[in-house]
């Protein structure tokens, strides 16, 4: 039997909330992890003691001293039944790493022209167009002018026909002009970066790095780290991709190795059983981002890595909002999603989503 008590552990009462939980969890943490100084097994119990306290049921039957947990002293002793075997959570020494991903096995890679120029839009002002199709009909009208002898009215109506197309030359001009400040302006706000926010823990910063790597291929791609839904000036949403008018909503997760899905309802199941290592918030968000956003697709989806040594395997996306994706099904998949306008930046929509990254 252990001797370690998990609410002492944690320093919270036999009554504290999932939330309470939660919040002692995270600040022992900082202090108990070994790169913090302490130990693999006492970081590891820790674990243990906030997976057992926030899951409902590993909780009931720890509080009753049944299952393979830690007795309360005014329990009464029970006989142990035999548990099947199972994954004993990450392992704090193991370190994920970025896979590598070949290029030649992306479809869209080689579609792409990297040094196509960005369309910004909405279009903002008159366009270069107009401007030179008035111009030349201007120098239509005069080389009719000069080239015959016009009686005196047909004179007044050629003359009133170039004073016209001054008079739009002129304010189509301003209007270019215009259009020029306005997208220094945007240029200026935004400078020349196409990632904004910071990225969080561990998964958060493969997945930045992801991204960075490969799907900034596509001219038009924004990303973002860290963003709130609206009303909430918390971090909701690990990261979003925009491109033209698809968004993507991304979270970053440390999982166990193994084979991942998500059902009709969009829980997440691992190697054919319901999955209780962690939740999903993303479905919850792509409502929220598709009412803030009218006029654009949003998807959302869940990249994993693996918390040790083995791999993570996905299957099908189906109809799930919020898919399982390892992160080289998600380049390959999503990056031909986002390749469809790959070249596009929608100011107003740029700017709608930066504005909710709080990281």
């Amino acid at each position: 039997m252990a001797e370690v008590d998990y609410y002492e552990l944690l320093g919270v009462s036999r009554g504290a909330s999932a939330a309470e939980v939660k919040s002692a969890y995270r600040a022992l943490a900082k202090v108990m992890h070994p790169d913090a100084g302490g130990t693999a097994g006492t970081f590891r119990m820790l674990q243990l003691a906030y997976e057992t306290l926030t899951d409902p049921t590993r909780r009931a039957r720890y509080d009753l001293g049944d299952a393979d947990e830690p007795v309360p002293a005014t329990a009464a002793p029970r006989t142990r039944r035999p548990t099947p075997r199972r994954d004993f959570g990450d392992d704090p020494n193991y370190v994920p790493k970025l896979p590598r991903i070949d290029p030649r096995g992306i479809p869209w890679w080689a579609g792409v022209d990297v040094g196509e120029r960005v369309r910004y839009v909405p279009q903002v002002g008159p366009g270069h167009a107009p401007v030179v199709v008035a111009l030349a009909s201007l120098i239509v009208l005069l080389s009719i002018l000069l080239a015959i002898n016009l009686s005196p009215l047909l004179l007044a109506v050629v003359l009133v026909l170039v004073a016209a197309t001054v008079v739009v030359l002129v304010r189509m001009g301003r209007g270019l002009l215009a259009a020029k400040r306005e997208h220094q302006a945007f240029t200026a706000e935004i400078g020349t970066s196409r990632s904004f926010g910071l990225p969080g823990d561990r998964a958060e910063k493969l997945t930045a790095e992801l991204l960075a790597k490969y799907l900034t291929r596509l001219p038009g791609v924004r990303i973002f780290h860290g963003l709130g839904l609206p009303e909430s000036v918390f971090a909701d949403v690990d990261h979003a991709v925009l491109c033209g008018h698809r968004l993507v909503l991304i979270e970053s997760k440390l999982w166990l190795p193994g084979h991942y899905e998500a059902d009709e309802t969009g829980a997440m199941w691992r190697n054919g059983h319901p999955f209780r290592g962690g939740a999903v918030r993303l479905d919850d968000s792509i409502d929220a981002f598709a009412e803030l956003l009218p006029g654009v697709d949003v998807r959302g989806a869940v990249l994993i890595y693996p918390s040790r040594a083995g791999d993570v395997s996905t299957g099908d996306p189906d109809d799930a909002l919020a898919p399982p994706m390892s992160p080289q099904r998600f380049v390959v998949e999503l990056g031909q999603w986002l390749a469809a306008d790959p070249s596009t930046v929608d100011r107003d929509v740029f700017r709608a989503v930066l504005d909710r990254v709080v990281s």
